[in-house]
């Protein structure tokens, strides 16, 4: 599931080129970075956990404000970000959850037969069907 959120950068007010960083959409969902780069990083890892342990909870993800509906203050800028949650759940992910499958004995022969992980694929597809149905 691929998800894109905007964020809210505020230069740190010591000059010395970083940013905090915070999500309107992710309450209490906040970082920052030494420079942009680092700050970019740092808010779609903050994120990504933010969601996650929203879905792992059995939530749904948040639906992302429009761009321009966000407000900011002087010397700030809105800046989207983007978010891969499958990747970020295989590298980071806890929980999972046992679930039990019927399947015909034609199609268990042909999975055998090909080395399927019929979990895999469930998996794959499930997630592609959240992603459209978010959008």
């Amino acid at each position: 599931m691929k998800l894109v959120y905007p964020a809210i950068f505020t230069p740190y007010e010591d000059g010395s080129g970083g940013y905090a960083v915070e999500f309107p959409d992710l309450p209490g969902c906040v970082t920052g970075g030494d420079d942009m780069a680092e700050a970019i990083f740092m808010a779609e890892d903050a994120a990504s956990g933010w969601v996650l342990t929203e879905l792992e909870e059995g939530k749904k993800a948040p639906k992302a404000s429009e761009f321009g509906s966000i407000n900011t203050e002087p010397g700030q800028f809105v800046n989207l970000v983007a978010l891969d949650m499958d990747a970020y759940a295989e590298k980071y992910g806890s929980k999972a959850v046992k679930k039990t499958l019927t399947i015909p004995a034609w199609l268990n022969t042909y999975v055998e037969e090909n080395n399927i992980s019929c979990s895999a694929v469930l998996q794959e597809t499930l997630s592609k069907m959240a992603q459209s149905s978010m959008q």
